[in-house]
């Protein structure tokens, strides 16, 4: 989140606050940002983001400059349009996400502009709904979050206020378990000694996050991986797709998908010829579709 320099009013209008979210969508696709939430009021902004990219800080940074020359431009003034350089909390898992996405909700209901939180219009919940023109918060991820947008509207409709349970450190704020902190600053040193030499982002490539591909199969098949029997036909080539979309969309290595459950009781050069096979099965009916 980011606020005005000295709480000065940085969104005063509706034409202010649109252009914010048209910068948002753009600098979000370009930096290959995932964006999960918003919500603008007049003074201050909040985005839930996944650092899809690596590259959340360059993004943040991009769009309060793009919307700071714009906001001068048309308003006037000198100097710094934002207070800070932004303010960023950590969310551990799934289910601090969805207490995350109900408080960035509540924003406009506990400053007093609306009753109800599906009444504001500047906040990403009207694209949960359904009632937006245009998205640029993956909605479907959202979706799945709940179950569905059906328990997601009547989660909306009948939540008591929420309070983020934040934890302070050194390193940032959390919402989530230190220990989990503990692992994250772990993996990021490993990332961070690993970069030159880590070929699963290239060219600043975007590669999808593996827990992602999973849900989505798991949608297009209606079948949940834990439970499907491997030993049979239609199990070996869903396995398969799902290996060619772990390889291609995530960017993983044989070595990192191995450590995948559907995957260890397989050696790594079975999975190369898995995946060969896999991916001409898909070519040719790729193939058939077209023709």
């Amino acid at each position: 989140m980011n606020r005005g320099i000295k709480g000065e009013y940085i969104f005063p209008d509706d034409a202010d606050k649109k252009v914010f979210l048209e910068i948002v969508a753009e600098k979000s696709k370009n930096l290959h940002i995932r964006h999960l939430g918003y919500c603008i009021l007049s003074n201050h902004y909040h985005l839930l983001l996944e650092n899809s990219s690596g590259r959340m800080s360059d993004f943040l940074k991009q769009v309060n400059g793009s919307y700071g020359i714009y906001y001068r431009r048309k308003h006037g003034g000198k100097g710094y349009v934002f207070q800070n350089r932004f303010k960023s909390t950590l969310i551990q898992n799934d289910s601090y996400l969805r207490l995350a996405i109900l408080y960035l909700l509540q924003n406009p209901v506990r400053a007093g502009l609306v009753q109800n939180i599906s009444e504001y219009e500047w906040s990403s919940v009207r694209e949960y709904l359904g009632k937006a023109k245009s998205q640029i918060t993956d909605v479907p991820f959202i979706h799945d979050l709940w179950g569905g947008k059906k328990e997601l509207a009547n989660e909306i409709k009948g939540t008591a206020p929420v309070k983020l349970p934040v934890l302070k450190s050194e390193h940032g704020d959390l919402l989530g378990e230190y220990e989990f902190l503990e692992k994250a600053l772990i993996k990021r040193d490993k990332r961070v000694v690993e970069k030159n030499c880590d070929r699963r982002r290239q060219d600043d490539r975007y590669f999808e996050p593996a827990g992602k591909v999973y849900w989505e199969l798991e949608r297009k098949f209606g079948v949940k991986f834990n439970r499907i029997d491997y030993a049979t036909l239609a199990g070996k080539q869903l396995r398969g797709e799902l290996l060619v979309r772990l390889r291609e969309l995530s960017g993983l290595t044989y070595r990192d998908i191995a450590q995948f459950p559907e995957f260890g009781d397989l050696q790594l050069h079975s999975l190369a010829k898995l995946y060969k096979d896999a991916r001409k099965r898909i070519a040719i009916n790729e193939q058939n579709k077209v023709t």
